[in-house]
Parts: structure tokens; sequence; C-alpha cells
């Protein structure tokens, strides 16, 4: 019951967006725009800025980093057999390989684990935004309708804030320069805004699609990547890296999360095939509701 307790708000907040944008019919677009240039930049410097960086971060950046690499590597591989074209395949990775171990993810662990677990959740949560924001941005934009050079991919990557933003919060950490209470307090209001804001512009995507459009070889391909064959790579990896038992746990449930609401907004940003990554992303969360506690039972048989 308590599960469901943690799912309603979400669901609620992309009820949200969906009703709104069927009534009053927002710019999308521009709505992307404002989340990821202006507020998102925000939330990855509070982030980095307040948790305090350890050696946890090393091994827990090569499991992120790992993760995401392992699923961008079977997705190129199936879209050579499969004959798919690059956006095709860059609209997959971006529904595949990002975890929502953020406003989903962390809660569930705080309830699971307590506030032990909640710690190595933030940590997770901090690195999974850093590989966003510079892989994830580089494949949104290397998946363009637009054409695009490689120049041009590397020039959408580097314009992307939000790795700036992250880079000034860890710098500032390092060199211990504090940040006066009242700037904290107004990094701290834009950034808590962004999660949210992210997932009503995902339910105004919803809102737009056409499910008798919807590409459901390619979203049935990329739910099976993320929902299952993603916890089953993180085992792999909680096989080598020398972690605790606890965070080898956290590790393969935050793996086995829906797909990322950010990924929606890089999509209509970068028009990445949005309708496959939104429909991605709503579904998969929808089918949490089944394989999370599936998960939680083999973790605690």
């Amino acid at each position: 019951m308590e599960f469901v307790l943690i799912l309603l708000p979400i669901f609620g907040i992309f009820a949200i967006g969906f009703i709104g944008q069927k009534t009053l019919k927002f710019d999308i677009p521009n709505l992307s725009k404002l989340t990821l240039y202006l507020m998102s930049p925000f939330l990855a410097f509070n982030t980095f800025y307040t948790n305090k960086l350890t050696m946890d971060y090393a091994y827990l950046l090569i499991f992120v980093v790992g993760l995401c690499l392992s699923i961008i590597a079977i997705i190129y591989v199936i879209a050579k057999v499969m004959n798919y074209d690059i956006q095709d395949a860059c609209a997959m990775i971006l529904a595949s390989a990002f975890m929502n171990n953020g406003n989903y993810g962390t809660p569930v662990v705080l309830l699971i684990f307590g506030a032990a677990g909640l710690d190595i959740a933030v940590i997770l949560m901090v690195l999974q935004q850093l590989v966003m924001s510079t892989i994830g941005v580089f494949f949104a934009a290397r998946g363009s309708s637009q054409t695009a050079s490689m120049k041009m991919v590397w020039q959408r990557v580097v314009r992307m804030p939000v790795a700036y933003g992250a880079l000034l919060g860890i710098v500032l950490q390092l060199i211990h320069l504090p940040v006066p209470a009242g700037v904290m307090t107004c990094v701290k209001l834009v950034g808590d805004a962004a999660i949210p804001t992210i997932m009503i512009v995902l339910g105004m995507q919803l809102a737009v699609i056409s499910f008798r459009r919807i590409d459901i070889p390619k979203v049935s391909i990329s739910l099976i990547l993320r929902l299952l064959i993603s916890p089953l790579i993180a085992v792999l990896f909680t096989l080598v890296l020398p972690v605790d038992p606890m965070t080898k746990q956290i590790m393969i449930l935050l793996a086995a999360m829906p797909t990322a609401a950010n990924t929606t907004l890089l999509a209509v940003q970068f028009n990445t095939k949005p309708d496959l990554v939104s429909s991605t992303t709503f579904i998969s969360t929808v089918l949490s509701i089944v394989t999370i506690p599936v998960v939680l039972w083999l973790l605690f048989p």
C-alpha cells in the first residue's frame, strides 16, 4: 500500500500536465526549453554543491556510466540488425538508457532502506543527472530530425548549461567556498521547481501523442531494456564493484526504475522522436507498478 501511495503523486503530476495541455494548449517546446536551460542548471548546482563527495562517487560513477553505455551498445546492435536509422536508435537510447532514480527511485529507496539508503540514492541521482546532461544530450542532438553534422551535435552538447551547473557546484564544494544564504535560497527554489515542471511537461507531451502512431516494436524493445535487461546488467556490476551489500541492492533496484522524465524534455527539445520517448516513459512508469515489487521480492526473498 505504501508503494502505491508513493506512485500517486507521480501520476497526479502527469495528470496535471495532461489536463492542462488538453484544455489550454501550451507551447510544449518552449516550456521544455525553459526547464532545460533555466531551471535544470540550478537543480544540478544545488545537488552537487550540497552532497559531500566521497570515494563512493567513483564506484557508483563506474556503475552509472557502465550501465548506460551497456544499454547503448545493445541498442546499436539491435539497430544494426533491424536496420533502424540513427534517429530511431537515438530515441530508443533516450527511452532505455536513463532511469528515473530521482523523484521516483529516491522515495522508494527511502521507504525500503531508510535514511542510510537515501544517502546512496542521492549520490546515484546526482551522477545520473551528470550523465544525462552529457551523454543524454549528445544522443538527443545526434538523433534530431534536423540534419546535423557531428560538429553541430557537439556544439549543442557544449551549449547545454546543466553540466556547467553541476561542475560549478563540484568546484565550489571542493574549494570550500560558501554561497550566501540568500543566493542558495534562490537556487534551491528554482531547482526544486524543475522536477515537477519536468513531469508536467511529460504529461503535456502525453496529451498530444497519437497512440495509433506509436511504433510498438521499438517501444517494446525499449521497455524490455529499461525494466528487465537494465537490472540484470546491474547485477553483473554488483559482482565486481567493491561496495557493501545494501549499496548493491540499491544499485539493482534503481536500475529497474522506469524511464527518466527528463528524456522527454530532451526528445522534445531536439525533436528526437518525442512520441516514442514519452510513450515509453509513461508506459514504463505504469508497468513499474508490477515490475518493481517483483524486483523487491527477488532482492528480499
